[in-house]
């Protein structure tokens, strides 16, 4: 059964490249995006057009490449989270997080019993056909599931310590986008308001034990919260990155 090296890689203290597959619904996507050394893609079910037949697709693609599929899910709903993980998804994304009650019932549907209380429906080609035993599998796969939470809005950011305190949690991303319209500054990455709330995030993330990370948009950005301690760091999306290498080759040839 296969390691979550991204899970591994990230409680061993080092940094894990990501990026957002967002719109672009083939499988060639998630192979492009692991052979040019990507460690992991969030499949964006909440804003993005996949279904669980496409993220099926997308999840054993990425898989196959070495990439990592963290799969964000629209809601916090049981069946959302369940489908996901049924259909390879080897990390669960919360979206929009302010309540520790409902964020401990929802780490508790990314991992099976006694651990948690996922129901069972994996079948053999889950595990490549490897002759194992329900009971490695459920070892198995909660030793290996990542749990990532969203810390999106100014409440969550003043909540974070208490959400930290749910357990379960592999790492955070901060949403930055929806972050910079709570703090009243949208779209304004580097405002000393957004740098505060990001460091206040990181600071209580390493308090905690859990890996601290964000998504950017350039690589500037993404360069300074590298430097700032960010280790599961996002940045650029499928649709990104190909306009703006379209644009390149346009630009150089007129």
């Amino acid at each position: 059964m296969k390691i979550n090296q991204v899970k591994k890689a990230l409680a061993a203290g080092q940094v894990q490249l990501g990026t957002h597959a967002a719109y672009l619904q083939s499988p060639d996507v998630a192979r492009i995006l692991g052979a040019a050394g990507f460690h992991w893609a969030f499949l964006d079910a909440e804003h993005g057009p996949f279904d669980v037949s496409m993220t099926r697709d997308l999840c054993r693609a990425a898989v196959s490449a070495n990439l990592s599929p963290v799969v964000r899910v629209a809601d916090l709903q049981y069946s959302l989270v369940a489908r996901a993980l049924d259909a390879g998804a080897e990390g669960i994304m919360f979206p929009r997080v302010e309540s520790p009650e409902l964020l401990a019932t929802a780490v508790q549907w990314t991992k099976f019993p006694p651990v948690g209380v996922r129901g069972y429906g994996l079948t053999p080609h889950w595990v490549d056909y490897e002759k194992v035993s329900i009971a490695q599998i459920i070892e198995h796969v909660n030793a290996n599931t990542m749990v990532v939470l969203q810390i999106e809005t100014q409440r969550a950011v003043d909540a974070c310590d208490e959400l930290l305190a749910v357990g379960g949690i592999d790492t955070v991303m901060v949403g930055p986008a929806d972050l910079s319209i709570s703090l009243g500054v949208p779209g304004d990455f580097l405002n000393p308001k957004m740098v505060a709330a990001m460091e206040k995030v990181r600071d209580i993330c390493i308090a905690r034990n859990v890996t601290p990370g964000t998504q950017t948009r350039s690589l500037d950005l993404a360069k300074f919260w590298r430097e700032r301690g960010m280790r599961f760091l996002g940045c650029g999306s499928d649709t990104g990155m190909l306009y703006e290498r379209a644009s390149e080759i346009v630009k150089a040839l007129s």
